[in-house]
């Protein structure tokens, strides 16, 4: 039993003297220092807060242009959907106030002011309101 303990107990000795050699120069956290992990740790939360203030500011764009003229964005989906220039080409129907306001012009002479009011009004090309008001 001693020669065994003799052989065993120089063996163990030696095994924990490497583990301890390994352990003390095995590299920490990758090779980074302190200083380089709080660098990139920081490069990442400005990337972050950055992103957050661009976001924000888009949105506060949108509520503010949304806000600011909620009126004209309406007027101008109604006038597209109701007076489209397509319309006018295949003899659709404009408001008839409007339509009525270019008769009495073609009827008094004044067709070029009929013309620039229907492309006004409908954002019509040209040919195509002069089409119109000549069949009025």
């Amino acid at each position: 039993m001693g020669d065994v303990l003799t052989v065993l107990v120089p063996a163990l000795i030696l095994a924990a003297a490497l583990w301890a050699l390994a352990t003390a120069l095995k590299p920490r956290d990758g090779g980074m220092s302190d200083a380089d992990r709080y660098q990139l740790d920081l490069a990442r939360r400005s990337q972050a807060h950055y992103a957050a203030q661009v976001q924000a500011a888009m949105a506060a764009r949108a509520r503010l242009e949304a806000a600011a003229l909620p009126s004209q964005n309406r007027q101008q989906q109604i006038q597209q959907q109701n007076q489209h220039p397509a319309a006018l080409a295949t003899g659709g129907t404009l408001d008839p106030q409007l339509a009525l306001q270019l008769q009495t012009l073609v009827r008094n002479g004044q067709k070029l002011q009929a013309i620039r009011l229907l492309r006004q009004a409908t954002h019509s090309n040209l040919l195509t309101a002069k089409q119109y008001v000549d069949r009025l």
